[in-house]
């Protein structure tokens, strides 16, 4: 099944096939992660994206049952070097290539990805279609180029009905923006009593369940383009802890006057350092998004810097100066990848007991 990968801006890579046979266009990123490719491709925040793994042999320990950070995979496909068909495991059930074919996803293997990953790096993430080896490749470049990406990929991921994942502990909201069942499992190993919300939840909608804090998860695309989102967080400001993580960092940022600003090629993989400007302290740290908290304008709001990525100096994590709200850019749940930043969670719980005391 010969493929190729066409880029809008022109560069094509011949390859083979795997998964269903399909066409399929997205926005084409790189993770520099070496394992984590099944959390990776159950994680809602690649909602409408193709990935370009930059680590060469994928899918070698196989796709087992208890990995997945999502029910519905939101990945558009996958790009490797090398797909393994023999993987070896003890856990494993099925390859990738057969994980594809049941959930009809589309990959391309064979490629030179450190080639793909140079493009990105120099030029900038773009647009990106697997198609036949046969297909006319400037017709599919003039296509890629009139395609506006997505707006919706929220609505697309998050949970359309309330659910609960019950606990003795403190109770806490889930926002659901995408949100990786990660977030959910270490909420559950610290007895809190969850309920998730879908993403156009009003605040007066949460605050009738009485959390004791709020939880704003991940999620895909512009936060600029998650509608309502801004107004129910600035009403819950100073009413309720919050916490947010990735796309609820950057939610909070804009909810409080400052602004984001979408980055040459994002983030994505399990290596990135990141300094507690607090602590002096890095943590290796699991990271996905595209977009990034301007610094600039985070002077003129009540928030403080916290952390900041030691690849780029980009932000990387916020605190409000008067209320209890904090956030950060990468994922401290993991799911793949370090898990140096998992006292966060803890953080958040001291958080909801301290406000608690405070306002009993």
């Amino acid at each position: 099944m010969k493929k190729k990968l066409i880029l809008e801006s022109g560069e094509v890579f011949h390859g083979k096939g795997f998964g269903a046979n399909q066409d399929i266009d997205g926005e084409v990123v790189f993770n520099t992660s070496m394992t984590g490719y099944q959390e990776l491709i159950s994680d809602p925040s690649y909602c409408g994206q193709i990935v370009c793994m930059t680590y060469p042999l994928i899918g070698n320990y196989g796709i087992n049952r208890d990995d997945f950070e999502s029910i519905e995979p939101a990945i558009k496909g996958l790009i490797v070097k090398e797909v393994c068909d023999y993987p070896s495991n003890f856990r494993n059930q099925m390859t990738l290539n057969e994980f594809f074919e049941k959930r009809n996803l589309s990959g391309i293997s064979g490629i030179d990805t450190r080639r793909l990953t140079r493009v990105l790096r120099n030029s900038g993430v773009v647009k990106g279609k697997i198609v036949n080896a046969e297909a006319d490749e400037n017709s599919v470049i003039i296509t890629l180029k009139s395609t506006k990406l997505p707006t919706n990929q929220v609505a697309q991921v998050s949970t359309k009905t309330s659910y609960a994942n019950p606990g003795r502990g403190l109770k806490v909201v889930l926002v659901d923006y995408g949100s990786k069942l990660g977030i959910l499992r270490e909420l559950a190993q610290r007895d809190c009593d969850v309920i998730v919300v879908s993403h156009d939840t009003t605040a007066e909608e949460i605050l009738l369940i009485n959390p004791d804090g709020v939880m704003l998860s991940n999620g895909p695309g512009d936060p600029v383009d998650v509608k309502g989102a801004t107004e129910m967080i600035q009403k819950l400001l100073g009413k309720i802890p919050i916490f947010g993580i990735c796309l609820g960092h950057q939610l909070i940022g804009i909810a409080c006057g400052a602004k984001t600003f979408k980055l040459k090629f994002g983030h994505r993989g399990g290596n990135h350092p990141v300094l507690d400007l607090k602590k002096n302290k890095v943590a290796i740290t699991s990271q996905n998004h595209g977009y990034a908290v301007d610094q600039e304008s985070i002077k003129s709001t009540d928030l403080e810097e916290t952390h900041i990525a030691l690849n780029d100096k980009t932000n990387e994590g916020l605190k409000h100066k008067i209320h209890p709200c904090f956030s950060v850019q990468y994922h401290p749940e993991a799911s793949p990848g370090p898990e140096d930043a998992n006292y966060l969670f803890d953080e958040f719980i001291g958080l909801m007991y301290q406000f608690k005391n405070v306002t009993v």
